[in-house]
């Protein structure tokens, strides 16, 4: 059971808490972002991080004191303390005009070949997809938007499959959706989207996750196929609560889930993951891994108000889940 990808030996990371059983556990300083990090923002969270040069950058979900979401860059040399921008990315169409997003949220970022590729949600008559990319963190180029409204949590694979690039969705409504299940795309181009196929589908006997569910970190390639973080969300009587589980898809053909854990990982249970602006919100959005140690850095936004992350390793993990598994039935439904 192996991560395939570079080796990244200076991510983040903590040993597992003696006496601890847990196949995930939070880091022991966690919040590593608060309330009010920059002049202008008012609470970071739902953030992508991935490796650059000799240290990390992130895109950063960051909302403003005007409660207007948008997309900030930062930086930092141990994935932990960030040095953020206090103001927000500048975006330009492929021509080089301005294209600035009337607002931008939960972002994830990957690195194809030599482009950074960077998905949100954007405003496009409703909540829809943005997509864009960057080669050097310094300029950005927004792209065609990949789908009509109304679509979020969309996650691009790390590299192409079967000659295509691959992005799983969340189609949804205009608001704060009670349904949604994860599907996936492919495009010869980033510009042109169609064999849609549908993933996977809330239910089952887990409730952390029979109302919906969402794709989250960029998938992991590893030996036993693709590894994803997603969100789990149940409706209760005081609210949503969101929670994270991991699901293994078949590597040739990602629409056919392999395993998935029947129980979630991690539920919102430490105070900056119960209260906050949001309560009981734990949204994974990027990881930092390395294939030489098996070292997973999970990084997630906790209450719609924090930055935090998680670790695990990458070996115990996928034991877990595959002796954890329970497949909802419509996931191995053909052209579902």
């Amino acid at each position: 059971m192996e991560i395939i990808g570079p080796v990244l030996p200076n991510i983040p990371w903590q040993d597992r808490p003696e006496n601890s059983q847990d196949v995930i556990w939070r880091h022991d300083g966690n919040p590593i972002i608060s309330w009010n990090p920059t002049r202008h923002t008012a609470r970071i969270f739902n953030s992508a991080v991935v490796s650059f040069e000799e240290g990390w950058m992130g895109i950063f979900r960051a909302d403003h004191r005007d409660g207007k979401a948008r997309l900030h860059l930062g930086s930092s040399k141990d994935g932990l303390s960030w040095d953020i921008e206090d103001t927000e990315i500048l975006w330009t169409d492929e021509k080089g005009a301005p294209y600035q997003p009337f607002y931008a949220y939960d972002p994830r970022v990957v690195m194809i070949e030599d482009t950074y590729y960077i998905i949100w949600c954007t405003d496009f008559g409703g909540a829809s997809l943005g997509l864009g990319f960057t080669k050097d963190f310094r300029t950005f180029t927004r792209m065609e938007n990949p789908f009509i409204p109304f679509n979020r949590n969309g996650v691009l694979f790390p590299r192409k499959i079967n000659g295509n690039f691959v992005m799983l969705s969340r189609p949804s409504d205009s608001g704060h959706t009670p349904f949604g299940d994860i599907f996936l795309s492919e495009s010869p181009d980033l510009t042109y989207w169609g064999k849609h196929r549908r993933v996977m589908t809330s239910g089952g006997s887990g409730w952390w996750q029979n109302t919906k569910i969402g794709a989250g970190a960029v998938p992991i390639e590893t030996t036993e196929g693709w590894l994803l973080f997603y969100h789990g969300v149940t409706t209760t009587c005081n609210g949503l609560v969101y929670s994270m589980g991991a699901a293994v898809l078949d590597i040739d053909y990602p629409s056919k889930v392999l395993y998935r854990t029947r129980d979630y990982l991690l539920t919102p249970e430490m105070p900056y993951e119960t209260t906050g602006f949001v309560p009981n919100v734990l949204f994974p959005c990027a990881t930092l891994f390395d294939p030489q140690t098996g070292r997973i850095a999970i990084y997630y936004g906790a209450a719609d108000t924090y930055l935090a992350i998680a670790y695990t390793q990458i070996d115990e993990l996928l034991y877990y889940i595959k002796n954890h598994s329970e497949l909802v039935p419509s996931d191995d439904v053909e052209f579902r």
